[in-house]
């Protein structure tokens, strides 16, 4: 396996995960990308229950293949004693630990925040739960779905009649995001202090981060935004239009200028901007329903790919509603060179490069782990002999 030439920022810096499902692994991944070394912590025999998902990926799970690229599985039965001592020497080598395990259950095992910053004040530990530790919610079970829920995030999303939840986990994804660049900060402030932190994230705190437009359009009492499908509810013409052969155009308008842009260019009829009724974007928003007949009737008349460019001629932002397959052969994508192959139980995938491309150092792009693949090597390097990992194993403590 060939590691990145020019190691990243992490490179020497060892993180031990004891996670499951999304939101502390797309967190370590980050890690991982930046030359951390990653060994993730799974049940002997099943592993992390994300591996189970789906069989999408050549008979791997799409969300494991996605956020566990980079790392070193080994599999330990935490409540075996013989596992718990092979736990805590790797716990007491990390610079960083991080969990996402269910409430209170890390600090049982003696490896809560206080338990391992009172062995070792450098020692980043952070933990990531659905609402935090302490408050009325805190023992409450919580996955994405329920969090978008009680972050208000569904009431805003879907059509009129209907709410929806994103098609991604959006509230796994903010908390993972939250907790990586709050380590990254942690190990900034290590460097100036000596010591380390006690880094704490709540999917609902990140999700309700994320809330704050719908929250201040809301402010004192005011009706929330309506929900508009994929169109804007504020802002209109803001969303989906069909063109005449079955694809979907987004695009949307920001100021008057473009207003008045897209009524000649566009809609070929540059009259249209001064219509009291279109006026301006409250009158817009108000009249949405004449005006969205309007594009509609001229946009039937054209293909996607001309209505794109009629868009793109008028210097209107636009895109095209792609499907996944669509995105896989994205030209822009490819044009920048943002596949990269990595290696997998499965053989060899493609993988996207991280979203910032830093010039001073190469992603790490490493395969993703079979289950207790490293688990091996990794106890040797703790001084375990063959045959003590063959012991080991047959008492099922790894």
């Amino acid at each position: 396996m060939t590691r990145a030439q020019r190691p990243g920022p992490l490179a020497g810096t060892l993180v031990v995960s004891m996670e499951h499902a999304i939101a502390a692994p797309f967190c370590t991944r980050q890690l991982a990308d930046l030359g951390a070394r990653v060994v993730k912590i799974e049940r002997p025999g099943a592993g992390d229950f994300a591996r189970a998902y789906d069989a999408r990926v050549r008979g791997l799970a799409s969300h494991f293949v996605w956020c566990n690229r980079s790392k070193e599985s080994l599999t330990l039965d935490v409540k075996h004693p013989e596992a718990r001592k092979i736990l805590d020497a790797l716990a007491a080598k990390a610079d960083i630990v991080v969990q996402n395990l269910a409430p209170g259950a890390a600090a049982r095992l003696g490896l809560g925040a206080a338990e391992l910053r009172a062995k070792d004040k450098r020692k980043i530990v952070c933990e990531i739960s659905g609402y935090g530790a302490d408050g009325p919610y805190s023992d409450k079970k919580a996955y994405d779905l329920l969090i978008q829920s009680e972050a208000g995030f569904v009431s805003t999303t879907g059509s009129p009649d209907e709410p929806a939840k994103a098609g991604v986990s959006i509230a796994d994804i903010a908390a993972g995001m939250y907790a990586y660049s709050n380590i990254l900060a942690a190990l900034l402030q290590r460097g100036i202090s000596g010591e380390g932190a006690h880094v704490e994230v709540s999917m609902l705190e990140a999700l309700a981060e994320w809330m704050n437009y719908p929250l201040y359009y809301a402010f004192d009492g005011a009706p929330p935004p309506p929900r508009a499908g994929a169109a804007h509810a504020t802002i209109y013409p803001y969303g989906p239009f069909s063109a005449g052969d079955g694809g979907v155009v987004m695009f949307g308008l920001q100021n008057e200028r473009e207003w008045a842009a897209f009524c000649e260019g566009a809609l070929g009829d540059a009259g249209l901007a001064l219509d009291p009724r279109f006026s301006s974007n409250v009158q817009r928003v108000a009249n949405r329903a004449a005006l969205k007949a309007m594009i509609d009737a001229r946009f039937a008349a054209l293909t996607t790919s001309e209505a794109v460019a009629l868009l793109d001629a008028a210097g209107i932002a636009n895109a095209r509603v792609n499907e996944m397959k669509d995105v896989w052969a994205h030209p822009q994508l490819s044009a920048r060179g943002r596949w990269r192959e990595i290696a997998s139980p499965a053989g060899a995938l493609p993988a996207l490069l991280p979203p910032a491309t830093p010039d001073s150092f190469d992603a790490r792009m490493d395969g993703v782990p079979a289950l207790g693949q490293h688990t091996d090597a990794i106890l040797g390097e703790l001084g375990y002999a063959a045959a003590d990992i063959a012991a080991l194993r047959a008492a099922r403590a790894i």
